[in-house]
């Protein structure tokens, strides 16, 4: 919240890594948590792919990944690349000799999966391409697909035998003077997920990418990644994420922003504290507040703003607020602004002035924004 005091019991102290880069993308190192997704399209569809990554950026994705199972899609990888706005990670399963056509079609980053790809003589091609072209590796260890000598050696997927995964992989990547790696442990199982990403945090320096692999559809998918990403984000481990649902791209990047603003680790729109109603509201809280997510989804400004039925909570939530909106009698509420009351306004016209008031701030904070960094 822009003009509220620093809390120093919310800070969140963040496991210290090395830093690689993705692209132009710095990942770890202290840099902000960057928030990824991935397309579902058809990766040899160069229009529609990059009308996926197109929108992902618009959403605030830092980086996209595109699944490239075969020629056709490494082909076509050349020209989206070209023309994505973010950096692009190729996704490589099963034939290494993908992951060496997607680092010469332009992709920031290779991620390869250890139970998948092959030995080590595959994985010293793939290391080759990616220093031939300044690409950096992310080694994605999936509880689904372990390595065969370790599912007998454990009997079952575990934290034990992914983190083993992961530093077996390390020592390949390091054995071949090559330092550009991040790592995944994911499983769809959200203990299983913690645990393997406690082990490796503390098995190496390396920058985590966090994710809760096949989460499930929107609803059940943003609760189990919110659960279990903001569980390790808030205890410091984390430098990329991706919240894996059954749905849109973009409501990925969405909701992995909104664990981020949840935790103060990343601010990015205007963030809408509101009730979720009841018999005292004074107007319709509930379709208020889903106008205003689609009014006011193009402000990137970081910022906030309160929406309150009633005077139980309105006004004390309003105090912490840039623009604030607290519901009374007579078909009228009072606008707040920076926290304090300052005029009346009719339900009827409260939407469209509301969305002037937040527009106005954000001009004013950027302005602000661009002054503090001359």
């Amino acid at each position: 919240m822009s003009h509220n005091p620093i809390r120093p019991w919310r800070d969140i102290e963040r496991r210290q890594s090395r830093q690689v880069m993705v692209g132009n993308v710095p990942v770890g190192g202290g840099a902000p948590i960057a928030v990824q997704t991935m397309t579902n399209t058809d990766s040899s569809d160069v229009k529609a792919t990059l009308a996926q990554v197109l929108a992902a950026a618009e959403a605030g994705a830092d980086i996209v990944r595109i699944s490239c199972p075969d020629v056709a899609s490494t082909s076509a990888l050349k020209e989206i690349t070209a023309e994505s706005p973010v950096p692009i990670v190729a996704d490589i399963h099963f034939h290494y000799k993908r992951a060496i056509e997607a680092a010469e079609a332009g992709a920031a980053c290779l991620r390869i999966n250890p139970g998948n790809i092959g030995d080590e003589t595959r994985v010293r091609e793939v290391i080759r391409a990616a220093k031939d072209h300044g690409c950096s590796i992310r080694i994605g260890v999936n509880a689904g697909s372990l390595e065969r000598h370790l599912l007998e050696k454990y009997g079952e997927p575990c934290p034990e035998a992914m983190v083993e995964s992961g530093l077996d992989h390390i020592r390949i990547l390091e054995d071949n003077d090559f330092r550009d790696y991040k790592i995944s442990v994911k499983a769809s199982d959200v203990f299983l997920s913690a645990a393997a990403y406690h082990g490796i945090a503390d098995a190496t320096d390396a920058p985590i990418h966090l994710g809760i692999t096949e989460a499930g559809g929107f609803v059940s998918g943003t609760i189990k990644s919110a659960i279990g990403l903001g569980s390790l984000l808030w205890a410091g481990i984390g430098d990329t994420i991706r919240v894996s649902l059954s749905a849109d791209p973009v409501e990925e990047v969405k909701v992995g922003f909104e664990i981020l603003k949840s935790l103060g680790l990343r601010h990015r729109g205007v963030n809408i504290i509101s009730c979720p109603s009841c018999a005292r509201q004074g107007f319709d809280v509930i379709q208020t507040v889903a106008t205003l997510e689609e009014r006011l989804a193009h402000i990137h400004t970081p910022m906030s703003l309160s929406i309150i039925g009633c005077v139980v909570n309105g006004p004390g939530e309003a105090l912490m607020t840039d623009v604030g909106f607290t519901g009374g009698g007579a078909g009228s509420g009072m606008v707040y602004l920076a926290g304090k009351q300052d005029h009346k306004l009719d339900n009827e016209k409260m939407v469209d002035h509301i969305v002037e008031l937040v527009e106005k701030r954000a001009e004013e904070l950027e302005a602000q924004s661009e002054a503090a960094a001359e």
